[in-house]
């Protein structure tokens, strides 16, 4: 994948040069563009919960299923003591298990009671650590529920592990408050019907994604907590984001969402621009990339719903495309502007228009 860098954003007070990984250009420039223009109010300001991941245990053929709930809760103390032996390491850190739930979850098959452990992975993504814990205390959770344990792994569901991300738009630079307007009421369609909010939940994770990506972490498992955290409790998809009007006429973004992500193991430890890319954005927690992130799946929204809401999205994504399609087809880098003037012009950004403008540019000289 092309690494870019991402400019202009302030997060929490410092300055932050952002790598991604991503093979459309036209993602780095618009993270860049909008966190421009959070900078007049500040940037972003973020926050986090604790990094906890949850490791579910499933036990199959509980008799008395309500019985076996609470049975496993009042052997709470034993399984967490039996969990942390696993991970003397992780415990020594300052993480480990914090508590044990049950849930009972009824299905076409029968009742099932499944056992969380839900545990402080500190600087870890976790899924090797809550995996292993599943595994350990398995036996012993079926035993004691009355029944036999079935699948033990973690989930992706990381609604324990949360990251916030809150920015100021100003009202001026956006184009006045007919801009302010349109953008709250695009933002509106979002959180009110699902086929708006598949794709401006997207467009967010174009922008988190790609720093995901380019820090070596596991892309599949934040898109997967994402995207089941835009169900609501009602069972309806909807927009991960908000994009409000404050007292003084700015548009107010916000975004929460699971973020788990690391900077212990994987290939963020080995993978030399992993390492270059955790380097550059200067993070020394994960909690402080997981916020960064996602301050980028923010500034990457708002971009796209202030195009959607004034020029439309296809401007500026064309005239990164028609770059790259200049060069596609052999256009020295002086030749290029010219080339992508009028690809754009003619609204026919394809090779074969583009082959064509080259060769009677050459043929004018």
């Amino acid at each position: 994948m092309p690494l870019g860098v991402a400019t202009n954003f302030v997060v929490n007070g410092a300055d932050v040069l952002v790598p991604m990984a991503t093979e459309e250009a036209s993602v780095v420039a618009a993270a860049s563009n909008a966190a421009k223009i959070a900078r007049v109010h500040g940037g972003f300001t973020t926050s986090s919960t604790a990094p906890i991941m949850q490791a579910q245990v499933q036990i199959v053929g509980v008799s008395d299923p309500e019985a076996g709930r609470v049975r496993l809760l009042e052997a709470r103390d034993e399984l967490i003591e039996l969990a942390n032996a696993q991970d003397e390491k992780l415990v020594e850190f300052g993480g480990g298990v914090r508590d044990v739930a049950v849930r009972l979850v009824h299905s076409r098959a029968g009742t099932y009671v499944v056992a969380h452990l839900q545990v402080d992975v500190r600087d870890a993504m976790g899924a090797n650590a809550v995996n292993t814990m599943a595994e350990a205390v398995a036996a012993r959770a079926g035993e004691i529920a009355g029944g036999r344990p079935l699948l033990r792994i973690l989930t992706n569901k990381a609604d324990l592990r949360l990251s916030r991300a809150r920015a100021v738009f100003d009202a001026d630079t956006l184009g006045g408050p007919a801009v302010v307007d349109d953008i709250v009421h695009a933002a509106a369609l979002a959180e009110a019907d699902p086929y708006r909010a598949a794709t401006h939940n997207k467009g967010i994770m174009n922008g988190i994604s790609a720093v995901v990506l380019a820090t070596g972490n596991d892309t599949r498992a934040v898109e997967a907590g994402a995207h089941s955290h835009a169900v609501a409790d009602s069972g309806r998809y909807t927009s991960l984001s908000r994009f409000e009007k404050d007292a003084d006429g700015n548009v107010v973004g916000t975004l929460e969402l699971p973020m788990p992500v690391g900077l212990v193991g994987g290939a963020t430890r080995v993978h030399p621009v992993a390492q270059a890319a955790v380097a550059l954005l200067g993070v020394r927690t994960a909690a402080e990339l997981a916020e960064i992130i996602t301050a980028v799946g923010l500034a990457q929204n708002f971009a796209a719903v202030r195009a959607l809401a004034t020029e439309g999205i296809q401007r500026g994504h064309m005239s990164l495309h028609a770059r790259n399609i200049a060069t596609t087809v052999g256009a020295t880098p002086a030749e290029v502007p010219a080339v992508v003037a009028r690809l754009v012009a003619d609204r026919k950004v394809r090779a074969d228009h583009a082959e064509k403008i080259l060769a009677e540019l050459r043929a004018g000289r």
